[in-house]
């Protein structure tokens, strides 16, 4: 397993668990809350205190730095079972809501993401924004899924300036993989569990993949 050849910059974190006990089937972005740079994050992941790292990081000037190298676990998402099988990417951002990241940086996460799908030997990006569902998938094996630290950890991370973009960017991401882009049409609303479990077993004896989904309302 290699490290991208988009790295600007290297300083490894003491901050790891050593070789993942998962395959990479997942990347998960983060929001620094500052313009920071990949020297300050690199500096960061060194304090054993803070207990925390990144696989990557993105500078604000689009640069991008290497922490962990990406067959080894980061200390980044609240989540031993995720950062095990997801490449953690840290991001700089504005401090105040809603977090947003410069063209610079989207654009480099753009590629980074393409990047990893590619060498990973992944076509798809997906974003499966309902928590409960994105985690009971078991990608494909020519699929990675999206995830975000907001799921594990009381905190908005991403940011919501990312996370209102993270379809997007699974589709650019699959566009430029080359991968096929799904577009999913809803088929029915249901008030209990048990009638939208028998519109499912329907759908797939007619050869469909349906995927249930929670909205409060």
């Amino acid at each position: 397993m290699s490290n991208s050849a988009l790295v600007d910059y290297i300083k490894l974190s003491p901050c790891n668990s050593g070789k993942r006990t998962h395959k990479i089937d997942r990347i998960t972005p983060h929001c620094v809350v500052g313009q920071a740079s990949v020297e300050a994050l690199g500096t960061l992941f060194q304090n054993k205190a803070r207990q925390t790292s990144s696989n990557y990081g993105i500078g604000f000037d689009g640069r991008v730095g290497l922490y962990v190298d990406e067959d080894k676990r980061s200390w980044c998402s609240s989540s031993n079972a995720n950062d095990q099988r997801a490449v953690t990417i840290e991001c700089a951002s504005d401090k105040t809501d809603p977090y947003a990241f410069n063209d610079a940086v989207y654009s480099k996460l753009v590629e980074l993401c393409t990047d990893i799908c590619k060498r990973n030997g992944k076509t798809v990006l997906l974003w499966i924004k309902d928590k409960a569902t994105a985690l009971n998938y078991e990608p494909k094996e020519n699929e990675m899924l999206l995830s975000v630290h907001r799921w594990w950890a009381n905190k908005s991370c991403p940011g919501p300036w990312l996370f209102e973009r993270m379809g997007n960017l699974a589709e650019e991401v699959t566009r430029r993989l080359g991968g096929q882009i799904l577009y999913r049409v809803q088929v029915g609303a249901f008030r209990k569990r048990e009638y939208a479990e028998q519109q499912a077993k329907e759908l797939r004896a007619k050869g469909y993949n349906p995927i249930i989904t929670e909205v409060e309302i």
